[in-house]
C-alpha cells in the first residue's frame, strides 16, 4: 500500500512503526456552530482511509480531536449569553449527529482541547526548560528559529517568510524575540474562560493543543497524521516544532492532506453567500449521498461541490443500492443447493473486483477507481445473475457488493428495503388498529410504511401494497 506523504512530496510504501498497528491522529473541527461539508471531506475521507486499512487487517487506534476552546467558541458565547462549555458540548453533540449520518465511524479516542491542559502545561514547561520557548508577560512562545528543520512539512523557508509573507506571521511582534514565534500560552482576557499556569491565568494556543492529545493517546511518534490542506501552514508545521523539540524523535511518519472544497467553482465562505453545512445538506438529501460525492475525487484533488455534481452522486448511489435490492428479491425465490458448474466457473471473475478495489485503494486511497470497481461489479451482477440462478451465487454476489461498499462506508441494504413479511405485518396491525377506530395509529403506520418506499391501496379485496 502507497500512500503521499506531504513531508516528503512523494508516494511511499505504507509501513507502521509496529507491525500489524497504526497510530493515526486527524485534526477535528473547532466546535462553535454546525459543521459545513469543508469539515466534512477531511473526516470522511480519512475514515474511509481508516476503514480500508482495517480491511487489510490492521488494528487502528484513530484519534480525532474536539477543539472546544477558541475565539470564535468565545465570540458565540458572548453572543448568546452562555457559557464557552455549554456552546462546545452542544456543538460536539450536533457534530456528532452529522458524522452517525454519514457513516463516519467514532474514533477510537475523541479528546477535548479543554481536558487535556494538564499535558499542555507539562509540554510548555518542558519546550521551556530546553530553551525551546519563553515566557514575557504571561504569554509563552517559541523560539522557530531554534528548531533547525521549521518548514519541512509546508516546504517554506523561514527568511521567505519573513520578508515577503507578512501576513503569515502571529501578531504581538513588538515583544516577542522574533516575528516568527508562535503563541503557546497567552493571558486571559475579561470573561475569557481560563486556566491557572506559572506564567499566567490563560489559555493554550491552538497548535499546542494537537501535539499534546497526539502524543497521550499514540505516543511520542506516530504513523499517520492528518487533516485538511490549509492545515499544512502554520498549524501541522507547528506541531511538529513543538513535538519534535520536546520529544525529540520524528513526530509522524506519514503526512496526509486532503485537498480544498470549492463550491461552483468558487471557494466557500459566508460573505458570498455559498457557505452550506451538513446540516442544511440533510434537508435536500439522504448524507450517504454527500459521502458518494466526496469518495467521487481522490481526496488530494480540490473538488468542486454543485447541485449537478451531488444529483450524479445520487445516481451513482441509487444505481448500487438498486442491484444489491434486486439481488435481494431474487435470493428469496432462488433454488438452494449448491453453485452450478457455469456459476462456479464465474467466481473467478467476482473475484477479480476486489482485486480491482483493492489496487485502486493501495494506490493512495484512490476512491474515484475504487468506486468504479464497485460499477463493474453492479454490472456483472445485473448481467450475470437472474431467475435461475442459485442461492448460493446470488448471496456470494450480494455479500461481495455490500462488503467493498462498506469499506468506503457506504450504506447499500437500505432500510427501505424492508422484508415482505415485515409489510404485511403492520398492514394486519394497520387494519387492527382501524377496526379499534385508532385511525391515529393506522396513519401512522401508513406514513411508516411510506417512508420506506411502501405504497398501500386500499381495495375492495382488502389492502394491496406495492414497492414504489
Amino acid at each position: 500500500m502507497k500512500v503521499y506523504n506531504t513531508l516528503t512530496k512523494r508516494k511511499e510504501e505504507f509501513e507502521p512503526l509496529v507491525p500489524g498497528k497504526v497510530s493515526m491522529y486527524v485534526c477535528g473541527p473547532t466546535v462553535y456552530n454546525y459543521i459545513h461539508i469543508g469539515n466534512a471531506r477531511p473526516m470522511i475521507v480519512f475514515d474511509t482511509a481508516r476503514r480500508y486499512m482495517e480491511h487489510k487487517g490492521y488494528e487502528v487506534n484513530f484519534v480525532s480531536n474536539f477543539t472546544d476552546v477558541d475565539d470564535k467558541i468565545i465570540a458565540k458565547a458572548i453572543e448568546e449569553g452562555v457559557s464557552a462549555q455549554e456552546i462546545s458540548e452542544r456543538y460536539i453533540a450536533e457534530c456528532k449527529k452529522d458524522m452517525a449520518a454519514m457513516n463516519v465511524k467514532p474514533a477510537t479516542t475523541h479528546p477535548q482541547a479543554t481536558q487535556e491542559i494538564a499535558g499542555m502545561l507539562e509540554m510548555i514547561e518542558d519546550l521551556i526548560e530546553k530553551g525551546y520557548a519563553y515566557n514575557v508577560n504571561g504569554t509563552v512562545y517559541f523560539r522557530t528559529r531554534k528548531f533547525k528543520e521549521y518548514g519541512k512539512l509546508s516546504h517554506k523557508n523561514l527568511d521567505d517568510l519573513r520578508s515577503g509573507n507578512r501576513s503569515l506571521l502571529v501578531t504581538g511582534e513588538d515583544q516577542k524575540e522574533d516575528p516568527l514565534d508562535f503563541v503557546l500560552w497567552k493571558p486571559k482576557k475579561e470573561g475569557e474562560p481560563f486556566w491557572e499556569s506559572s506564567w499566567s491565568e490563560g489559555r493554550p494556543g491552538w497548535h499546542i493543543e494537537c501535539s499534546v492529545m497526539a502524543k497521550k493517546y499514540l505516543g511520542e511518534e506516530i504513523d499517520i497524521h492528518a487533516g485538511g490542506e490549509d492545515l499544512i501552514f502554520p498549524h501541522h508545521e507547528n506541531e511538529i516544532a513543538q513535538s519534535e523539540c520536546c520529544n525529540g524523535k520524528p513526530f509522524a511518519k506519514y503526512w496526509l492532506h486532503n485537498g480544498f472544497l470549492n463550491i461552483d467553482n468558487r471557494k466557500m465562505s459566508k460573505s458570498l453567500g455559498n457557505f452550506f453545512t451538513v446540516r442544511e445538506i440533510s434537508e435536500k438529501y439522504d448524507l450517504q449521498v454527500l459521502r458518494m460525492f466526496m469518495l467521487s475525487a481522490h481526496y488530494r484533488s480540490p473538488l468542486n461541490f454543485s447541485a449537478e455534481l451531488m444529483e450524479a452522486s445520487k445516481n451513482s448511489l441509487e444505481r448500487i443500492r438498486n442491484a444489491v435490492s434486486n439481488l435481494k428479491h431474487l435470493l428469496e425465490k432462488a433454488p438452494a443447493g449448491e453453485m452450478t458448474a457455469e456459476e462456479t466457473a464465474l467466481l473467478p471473475e467476482l473475484e477479480s473486483f476486489e482485486t480491482k478495489f483493492d489496487a485502486a485503494m493501495d494506490d493512495d486511497f484512490n476512491t474515484a477507481d475504487a468506486v468504479s470497481a464497485i460499477f463493474e461489479l453492479v454490472r456483472f451482477a445485473n448481467t450475470s445473475v437472474n431467475e435461475t440462478s442459485t442461492a448460493a451465487f446470488v448471496q456470494a454476489v450480494s455479500d461481495k457488493i455490500v462488503k467493498l461498499a462498506d469499506v468506503l462506508g457506504l450504506i447499500v441494504v437500505t432500510e427501505e428495503e424492508m422484508l415482505d413479511e415485515e409489510i404485511e405485518k403492520l398492514i394486519e396491525e394497520r387494519q387492527a388498529a382501524r377496526k379499534a377506530r385508532d385511525f391515529k395509529r393506522a396513519d401512522a403506520i401508513r406514513d411508516e410504511l411510506l417512508e420506506k418506499g411502501i405504497i398501500l391501496e386500499d381495495t375492495r379485496e382488502g389492502v394491496k401494497w406495492k414497492r414504489a
